[in-house]
């Protein structure tokens, strides 16, 4: 008679074989994790090893050319652009890491030219291997697809001049007089780093779209440019008490115009040039960065990061940090002597208390904003000479001449100047330019795009900015979210703001020529992050999607 198992026994026995399979199956995948390991140090074995002896190589070559100031950036460059082609997204969150701190190291390292374009060496390999990876998925680095038509027109315009005004400059230079001297030029390639400054850095968007792949990417990209605000204002807070003690000297003691220029033999420890008279009431610090006018627009871009991670981080500790970060901004804003600075840190913040709907998030209001106001105010109350005294230069500054009327006189006078409808030439009023030739100082940014591609120019790429900012806007608010849709209506905010700003020229340097178009790939990352949330929730919901495995 045949026998029968019991229920019990056939769960029992179906128990052991599916502990037996998965104990079997996790040894298997053990042992792929460690094959696939070692295949990652073996690789990045042979890639340190191939970039050290070409770099050394490279460097003995530059030694022998242009001494031990080139021969050492050379090096470390070959090393970094390796790596960075390898490990794109690394090599990004490097990027983002040594925007900040790029100044401070450049002056640390010799001051070689070469060391003002690192941070490329990062962000260039790194986008070369994004566009790899992009084409063999069939994947767009252009994103989003409204911007591609504008970009195309902004890029065409920008070729034209470069092609018939930097090319005409270059083949055809103007004839000078008998005894006079020709410059010498090489007017092509200040077009060439003309148009890397302009549009170098639009790639950006794509990059920090993929470069994010879901909420912990997100929430850690925020929270890592919270940890650098701090560290930058801790430092720039330094810098100010070392010269406010006397241990750097500044431009104490100097005479005539010496006294209001920033120089760079006043160096203290960080950053670059700065001017600190406090006997004639003029302090200009630079902070991490190379210009004190770079510093004033790193706080205010920071206003908006700060502001994001402050009041939407799901974490209290990490909203605590915040809060700590916005203070870091304010302080700064006011020691740093950057009028700039000192009037638009708190007009941002009070505008993103407005268009992100924070006011009436009073849980979160009101916490944040009376710990904010206990800090300003204590610094306030031991510090009244410093803030009276910024504050009266702030309106004094504004009385001798008014925004508004400097822009205006700026786009009178570059309209009347330029040499045509395709421009004067690329590069020909951009600072990093003037190694090539003989450049044009254009303080406001429209006027300077204006001078050097053009009217047709100028349109075309307020179209650009124009249709980036009307994406931006739809795209935050699609997202539901509440989380999400604060933090990128602070980003939007953010590309508001800059794209209609004409004050100074933060889009051609450091840090907003490349926070601008890097944090609107976030902000148009956010929609897709949102999707994968609520998969999260309900894992039953979750469908397959095309995703990028290799960055």
């Amino acid at each position: 008679m045949p026998k029968f198992k019991s229920k019990s026994q056939k769960s029992k026995k179906s128990k052991k074989q599916a502990k037996k399979e998965t104990s079997a199956l996790s040894l298997k995948e053990q042992l792929a994790q460690k094959r696939k390991s070692a295949q990652v140090r073996k690789e990045l074995t042979s890639l340190l090893t191939t970039a050290i002896f070409g770099g050394v190589f490279v460097g003995i070559l530059l030694f022998f050319v242009a001494g031990i100031k080139a021969a050492v950036p050379g090096v470390l460059g070959i090393i970094v652009m390796s790596l960075s082609y390898k490990y794109p997204r690394q090599a990004l969150y490097a990027f983002i890491i040594y925007i900040p701190v790029g100044g401070t190291i450049t002056y640390y390292l010799g001051n070689s030219p070469i060391l003002q374009l690192a941070k490329d060496a990062f962000y260039v390999p790194a986008l070369i291997g994004l566009w790899q990876t992009c084409r063999k998925q069939g994947l767009p680095i252009i994103i989003p697809k409204g911007i591609q038509i504008p970009l195309y027109i902004v890029f065409a315009c920008s070729l034209l001049t470069l092609l018939f005004v930097n090319g005409g400059q270059q083949f055809n230079p103007q004839s000078v007089g008998l005894l006079e001297k020709a410059p010498q030029e090489i007017p092509l390639g200040m077009g060439i780093l003309g148009l890397k400054v302009f549009l170098g850095y639009v790639p950006l968007i794509g990059c920090a779209y993929y470069l994010i792949r879901d909420k912990r990417d997100f929430l850690f990209l925020l929270r890592l440019q919270i940890v650098l605000t701090l560290i930058c204002c801790g430092l720039g807070f330094i810098q100010y008490f070392l010269l406010l003690t006397g241990v750097c000297q500044g431009t104490r003691g100097l005479e005539g115009d010496a006294l209001f220029r920033a120089t760079l033999e006043a160096r203290c420890y960080f950053g670059g040039a700065l001017v600190y008279s406090p006997e004639e009431g003029i302090i200009r610090l630079p902070g991490t960065f190379v210009a004190p006018w770079q510093w004033a627009w790193f706080l205010i871009s920071s206003t908006f990061f700060t502001f994001a991670t402050g009041f939407t981080d799901p974490s209290p500790i990490w909203r605590l940090i915040g809060l700590g970060s916005i203070a870091g901004v304010f302080i700064n804003a006011v020691i740093s002597g950057q009028r700039i600075a000192l009037a638009l840190v708190p007009i941002c913040f009070g505008i993103l208390l407005l268009l992100t709907g924070q006011l009436g998030n009073l849980k979160r209001f009101i916490p944040i904003g009376v710990g904010l106001a206990f800090i300003l105010g204590i610094a306030m109350v031991t510090n009244p000479a410093v803030v009276q005294e910024r504050t009266e230069s702030f309106v004094s500054r504004w009385n001798a001449s008014p925004p508004q009327d400097f822009i205006i006189q700026q786009f009178e006078e570059n309209w009347k100047n330029v040499d045509g409808p395709l421009g004067s030439g690329l590069g020909r009023a951009t600072n990093s330019a003037r190694v090539m030739g003989q450049t044009k100082l254009v303080e406001t940014y429209y006027p300077k795009v204006l001078y050097e591609v053009g009217i047709f120019g100028l349109l075309a790429f307020l179209g650009l900015v124009t249709t980036l900012t009307i994406l931006g806007f739809k795209t935050y608010r699609s997202i539901k979210n509440r989380n999400f849709r604060s933090s990128g209506a602070a980003l939007w905010v953010f590309i508001l703001f800059i794209s209609t700003n004409t004050y100074y020229y933060p889009l051609d340097v450091d840090p907003v020529a490349a926070y601008y178009w890097f944090f609107a790939g976030v902000l148009f990352k956010l929609p897709e992050l949102e999707k994968q949330d609520k998969e999260d929730a309900n894992p039953e919901q979750k469908t397959k999607k095309k995703r990028l495995k290799t960055i």
